[in-house]
């Protein structure tokens, strides 16, 4: 069975009111929603968004990057049977990871259909919610493409790729993980311990942004947790004013639970201030928050 690839296109609108200002920043929601949008994206209008890992081995279902979390946490007879239809008794999760060969990936020839289908920037995957990173995280030992499966680094391969074409690159990175034994010990709490963010999210957030210099940062995997739980106004404070990426990046509103919801009451009035002024329409129903597949 072939890894499959799913690669859409991104049009995307990170919403800023106002002129914005200059910096710095300090660690909460009013001084960092002041930044201003980085020109580059603006000028951009269209990405390209990859999602890609070991999920990507079995390839089963709508969203198959769900696979794990759908087949051991929900049962969901679907999963189930595939498993059993194609997999001896006993196959785990983490058994998939030695078989994402990455066999076809070739960052060269990707790069060359990215730039050619006019796309100006790549957001792809370094971690999903099941915590494998494609990259040789030090805080996921093997459990990263470097230790198995490709045994090499698929976010640096692309980057530099990517970057030789004048293209901009962006990471996906999941807040998350399903049934990390830290993650699970914090949510036990009620979130008033903070063991995954300090010893996994955090320094996984800043490995990525110094290794490989993100112009975006897709954010997601917040919905459980508070913003103070994922401590994300000092992160977000750190990487617009001291982080090498400072000045050019831009991130998405995924940063702790109701954060999303604001953007979309938000997105909600502008467009009804638009309607007023040209043809009525009614405002969109309001998201079930939380929902993993809602995007900006």
């Amino acid at each position: 069975m072939q890894p499959v690839v799913r690669i859409k296109y991104l049009i995307l609108n990170f919403l800023v009111l106002g002129g914005g200002c200059a910096g710095p920043y300090t660690a909460d929601w009013t001084s960092l929603d002041a930044r201003p949008l980085p020109k580059w994206y603006d000028e951009a209008k269209v990405g390209i968004f990859i999602h890609w890992g070991v999920f990507s081995v079995p390839g089963f279902g709508q969203y198959s990057e769900w696979f794990w979390y759908w087949w051991r946490a929900q049962g969901l007879p679907e999963n189930v049977q595939f498993m059993q239809k194609n997999y001896a008794p006993g196959f785990t999760y983490a058994d998939f990871a030695p078989r994402f060969h990455a066999e076809f990936f070739d960052p060269e020839s990707w790069a060359d259909l990215f730039q050619a289908s006019g796309a100006r920037y790549v957001v792809f995957t370094a971690k999903h919610h099941e915590g494998f990173t494609n990259w040789p995280s030090s805080t996921s030992f093997n459990w990263n493409s470097m230790d198995l499966g490709p045994h090499r680094d698929l976010v640096g391969d692309l980057a530099a790729a990517v970057r030789k074409r004048s293209l901009r690159m962006g990471i996906y990175h999941s807040l998350y993980e399903w049934f990390h034994p830290l993650y699970v010990v914090d949510k036990s709490s009620g979130f008033k311990s903070q063991y995954f963010v300090g010893t996994k999210t955090l320094p996984e957030l800043k490995d990525l942004v110094i290794t490989y210099k993100p112009d975006l940062i897709w954010s997601d995997g917040d919905w459980e947790a508070p913003d103070t739980y994922w401590n994300s106004t000092q992160f977000l404070a750190w990487l617009y004013n001291d982080s090498p990426v400072k000045d050019e990046v831009i991130t998405n509103d995924r940063w702790g639970r109701g954060l999303l919801l604001q953007t979309w009451w938000l997105l909600q009035l502008c467009r009804q201030v638009h309607s007023d002024n040209s043809t009525q329409s009614q405002m969109g129903e309001m998201p079930e928050h939380g929902h993993p597949f809602m995007g900006l």
